[in-house]
């Protein structure tokens, strides 16, 4: 039986893949929004958490590496996420926090239930669409803690509240926004966020 937890911010959208999901015999299925998928680790134990990489919490930027980290007494789930070619951070980051499985939310929800199976064995599972995407987050020039600042400032924190939420000095978060100015090309941090959105890095 593969334990899954089902991580999705949209009501509707959860429950209706949630009900998909227990139609298959070796599968047990709980879920939650991500306020509280953490929380739900040590009663589920899950071997997979599928989650959605679009988080709906102020900052936007899901904690894949808080969900997936050591716990004592807890074994480690593989990470499958939804996905989108067209938000290439996105994808960088579960990369970074060692996701094996990427499906694209566009897609049939048979490959959900393929890419679970996948991923409970140790496979790696990728779905050809997200190809574009993985090229663009190539790409990309800004490192996971740029994105991070720069996620935090786009949802209008100021430079003590960045620094207070990623545990930064003030210092430390200027420095940040000026290499992300200057990587991006920007005029400012405004012009910073403007050219991350429309690339789709945030």
């Amino acid at each position: 039986m593969i334990r899954v937890l089902l991580v999705h911010d949209l009501c509707l959208v959860r429950s209706v893949l949630a009900e998909w999901l227990r139609r298959e015999t070796d599968m047990r299925v709980d879920d939650t929004a991500w306020t509280g998928a953490c929380g739900r680790l040590p009663a589920v134990r899950p071997d997979v958490c599928a989650v959605d990489l679009e988080c709906a919490d102020a900052h936007g930027s899901p904690p894949l590496a808080e969900l997936c980290g050591r716990r004592a007494g807890l074994p480690v789930p593989r990470l499958l996420v939804l996905a989108s070619a067209r938000r290439p951070g996105l994808l960088k980051r579960a990369a970074e926090a060692g996701a094996l499985g990427y499906v694209d939310k566009e897609g049939s929800p048979q490959r959900l239930v393929t890419g679970i199976r996948h991923v409970a064995e140790g496979k790696r599972f990728v779905d050809d669409s997200l190809g574009f995407g993985f090229l663009k987050a190539a790409q990309m020039p800004l490192t996971d803690r740029e994105l991070s600042v720069l996620s935090l400032a786009a949802a209008g924190a100021s430079v003590a509240e960045i620094a207070r939420s990623l545990h930064l000095s003030h210092g430390t978060v200027r420095n940040y926004m000026a290499a992300i100015t200057r990587k991006t090309g920007a005029r400012n941090r405004i012009d910073a966020i403007r050219i991350s959105q429309g690339e789709g890095w945030l």
